[in-house]
Parts: structure tokens; C-alpha cells; sequence
């Protein structure tokens, strides 16, 4: 079954799927074999992989690239971050087409101005409602699998207000949008009150420390929501995992005090299937 289809089915159906951002093939490796069946390729994540904040510092290219490697060694739908579309109704087109021959089975478009930022950080802008409806209906019309699912994210609620959000998330529908995506709603009622004013698909951001109080995953389903993403909470994990293995290093000059924290050379080689790679060698 296509990756796209797949996720449409997901869409259909009555469950709610939880996708945790990965940011390279290893953490996509890695969601994969922990037994998601959906992963999200965090904008954000993936910029700061490269030490650089989430403030649209990331060129298409150096985006395109991460989702080509997480896509090559996971068998399970990816949902990509697209930010703005990088640019305009064109860059979106191109955008659009890329992301969707390098196999993801989703992306999210958003309406902030471009470049853009953390959807958790403040002082965003955002571009007319009038412009992201165009650039949504050139996204559709630059698919070219039926089945690739479009996200339309919206970041009005800090910008212009809860009603506005309602507002430009049915303006996004009309548009052809798949599913809505409204970032980063501030209380728990908000979060009930989109569920209430929008019927159609709708994903949520779910991460402990952001604007957005955490709701069960149960209370969410019944709310309607079909797709969760946790952007940043397994980066911030290696962080801190990174943080700790380095001042052991550093103090202890090797890292045998802490090794039962760390996986094996043997368990790390066959998290990344070394050994079937090795196996394509001797077949001459």
C-alpha cells in the first residue's frame, strides 16, 4: 500500500494517531522500531539538528534532503513540515511537488509570513487570508497523487485572535485544505472550542512546556482530532541525553561510568540494519 493511501485511511478511520517528530533517518529509524505508524518531520527539529533556531533560517533544499533520508529507511507515512511553502504561491507549487516525489504522504502549509517562526515563540505575522487561500488552491492543483494529504496550519490565534483563527480555518477548508491545523491554542477550552466550530480532520501540537496545555490523548479523540504531533520532545531528550554523556567525557575522560545509560556497539548496529547493508556486498 502507498504511503499516502495509508494515511488516508488513517484519516477515515475512527482513531487518533500520534506522530513524534523525528528530525534525520536515525530518529525516524528509531520511531519506527519503537512501533509508530506515523512520524513527523518537525521544521523545527530539523533546523535546530543543524544549530539553528526555528525562525525560517533553513533553505527548501536543506529541508528536501532530511525528508529524502528519513523517507529511505522507514516503511510508515511521514507528515512533513513545509513552514510557508518557502516563499510564494510558486515556491509553494515547487514545494508541493518535491515533497511529494521524495515520498512523504502529507505536508503543512502555514500562514505565517515568510521567513517565519516557532509557532511558540511570539511577535509572528501572518499574510492576508486572501494569499494562503491562493497558495492552498495552487497546492492542490500541483498534486499529483490523489491520496497525498494537504494541512493547512494557521497561526492566528496570537496574532489576530481566537474568532480570526475560526475564520481563516474554514477559509483554508473551502480552499481544499485536507485537514486544519490551529497552532497553538492557549487553554484547554480553546482546544474544545475548535474541536466545536470545526467538523472537518483537524491535528494538534502537543508538547510539555508550550503554550499548549497538555489533554489527553483519549479526551482529544473524543474531541475529534485525528492526528497528534509531539514536535520536540525526543530532540530535547538527546539533548539533555548529549549534555549529560559530555560532562561525563569531559570530567572523567571516557564514558565508562555511564555506559549502561548507552546503548551497545552491537545494539547500534542493528538499530541502523548493518548488517543487512553488508549482506548486498557478497552476493558477487
Amino acid at each position: 500500500m502507498k504511503k499516502t493511501t495509508a494515511l488516508r485511511q488513517m484519516l477515515s478511520g475512527s482513531d487518533i494517531h500520534v506522530a513524534p517528530g523525528v528530525y534525520d533517518g536515525m530518529t525516524a529509524r528509531l520511531a519506527e522500531q519503537a512501533g509508530f505508524k506515523l512520524i513527523y518531520a518537525s521544521g523545527g527539529a530539523i533546523a535546530r539538528s543543524c544549530g539553528f533556531p526555528d525562525i525560517g533560517m533553513l533553505s527548501f533544499s536543506e529541508v528536501l534532503h532530511r525528508l529524502e533520508q528519513m523517507v529511505e529507511v522507514t516503511q510508515v507515512p511521514i507528515i512533513a513540515d513545509a513552514d510557508t511553502g518557502f516563499g510564494n504561491a510558486i515556491n509553494v507549487s515547487r514545494t508541493v511537488k518535491a515533497f511529494e516525489r521524495a515520498g512523504v504522504a502529507a505536508l503543512h502549509l502555514e500562514d505565517q509570513t515568510f521567513p517565519k517562526r516557532c509557532g511558540h515563540l511570539n511577535d509572528k505575522s501572518l499574510v492576508s487570508t486572501q494569499e494562503m487561500v491562493h497558495k492552498i488552491r495552487v497546492a492542490k492543483d500541483s498534486q499529483t497523487d490523489p491520496d497525498f494529504t494537504l494541512i493547512a496550519r494557521t497561526d492566528a490565534i496570537a496574532v489576530e485572535g481566537f474568532d480570526a483563527a475560526m475564520e481563516r480555518s474554514h477559509a483554508y477548508l473551502a480552499a481544499g485544505a485536507d485537514v486544519i491545523f490551529v497552532e497553538a491554542p492557549e487553554t484547554v477550552e480553546q482546544i474544545e472550542l475548535i474541536a466545536k466550530h470545526i467538523k472537518q480532520p483537524k491535528l494538534i501540537n502537543m508538547f510539555h512546556s508550550g503554550k499548549t496545555p497538555l489533554v489527553s490523548k483519549d479526551r482529544l479523540q473524543a474531541l475529534g482530532y485525528k492526528f497528534i504531533i509531539i514536535p520536540s520532545d525526543l530532540q530535547r531528550a538527546t539533548i539533555h541525553a548529549c549534555q549529560h554523556t559530555l560532562r561525563t567525557i569531559l570530567e572523567q575522560g571516557d564514558s565508562g561510568s555511564i555506559a549502561e545509560q548507552m546503548v551497545s556497539f552491537a545494539e547500534r548496529e542493528r538499530i541502523i540494519n548493518t548488517q543487512a547493508y553488508l549482506d548486498l556486498d557478497l552476493g558477487y
